[in-house]
C-alpha cells in the first residue's frame, strides 16, 4: 500500500514536472529569444521549481556539497539520472552541457539547451564526434562559463560499472583548463527510466579541483577514482551499497 501510494504521489509529480517545462518554456520565450541570460534564467527557475516539488510532493530532499565553480572551468560528472542535471546546473553561474545532438529536437530542452550555450555532438564515430567536440567547445568559448561533461558519455545506475570515455581527457587537454569532478548518488532516488522516486537526500557533491597540465592518462585515472569512491560514498549514505548488484 505504501508503494502504491509512493507510485501515485511520484506520478503527479513527473507530470506536473513536465507541464511545468513547457509553462516555463512559454513564459520565458520573448526573453530567452533575445537573450541568453533570459534562457538561463528560465532553466534556473525550472532547477528551483523542480527541487521545491520534489521535496514536498515526493519526499525527496536534494543537496549540493562542496564549492561549486564559479570560474571558467571542465566540469567532469557522474550522470545517474536527470535530476542531477538540474542539481548541477542549478548551482553554477553559467553551466553549458556538452549534449548528445538528438537532444536538440527534443521541444523545451532542445532551444534552451542552445540559447544557453550547450554544445550538441555526434555519437557515431568517436574520433570524429571526438574532434567535433573540441571545434564546437572551442567556438563556444566566446561567453564565460563552466562546460559540463559526463565522463561516462551516458546515464549510468547505481552500482553498475561503465568506462570513462575519452572525451573528458580531450577536453581537459585541449582546453586548458581547471577540471572541477562531480560525483553524486540521485540514482537510488531517481532512477534512469520509471516513474517510482524514492523518498530520501539526493546529493551532487563538487570534489577538489584537478589542475591543468596532467597528462591525457593521468588525468583519467585520477578522475575515475576520484568520482567514482566519492559516488559509492555518497550511495552507501543513501543506504545502497553499491558493490550489490
Amino acid at each position: 500500500m505504501r508503494y502504491a501510494l509512493q507510485w501515485l504521489r511520484s506520478l503527479v509529480f513527473v507530470g506536473q514536472m513536465y507541464l511545468a517545462m513547457a509553462v516555463l518554456g512559454i513564459v520565458f520565450l520573448p526573453w530567452a529569444l533575445f537573450s541568453t541570460r533570459g534562457a538561463r534564467m528560465a532553466c534556473k527557475t525550472y532547477c528551483r521549481w523542480v527541487r521545491w516539488t520534489a521535496r514536498w510532493m515526493v519526499g525527496l530532499r536534494t543537496e549540493v556539497r562542496g564549492t561549486p565553480p564559479a570560474d571558467e572551468v571542465l566540469i567532469a560528472a557522474k550522470h545517474q539520472s536527470f535530476l542531477d542535471i538540474i542539481l548541477i546546473f542549478g548551482s553554477v553561474p553559467a553551466g553549458k552541457f556538452i549534449m548528445k545532438r538528438e537532444l536538440m529536437w527534443a521541444p523545451v530542452i532542445g532551444q534552451y539547451a542552445l540559447r544557453i550555450g550547450c554544445v550538441p555532438v555526434d555519437r557515431g564515430k568517436r574520433s570524429q564526434a571526438i574532434g567535433r567536440m573540441v571545434e564546437d567547445v572551442a567556438k563556444g568559448r566566446q561567453e564565460p562559463g563552466q562546460l559540463i561533461i559526463y565522463a561516462q558519455g551516458t546515464r549510468v545506475a547505481p552500482g553498475v560499472k561503465r568506462p570513462y570515455k575519452v572525451g573528458a581527457g580531450v577536453l581537459y587537454n585541449e582546453t586548458g583548463q581547471t577540471c572541477v569532478p562531480a560525483a553524486t548518488n540521485v540514482g537510488v532516488f531517481w532512477p534512469r527510466k520509471g516513474i517510482y522516486r524514492k523518498p530520501g537526500l539526493a546529493v551532487v557533491e563538487f570534489l577538489p579541483e584537478i589542475p591543468p597540465g596532467l597528462s591525457r592518462q593521468a588525468f583519467m585515472q585520477r578522475l575515475e577514482r576520484d568520482v567514482e569512491e566519492a559516488s559509492d560514498r555518497l550511495m552507501r549514505e543513501a543506504g545502497f551499497e553499491p558493490g550489490g548488484c
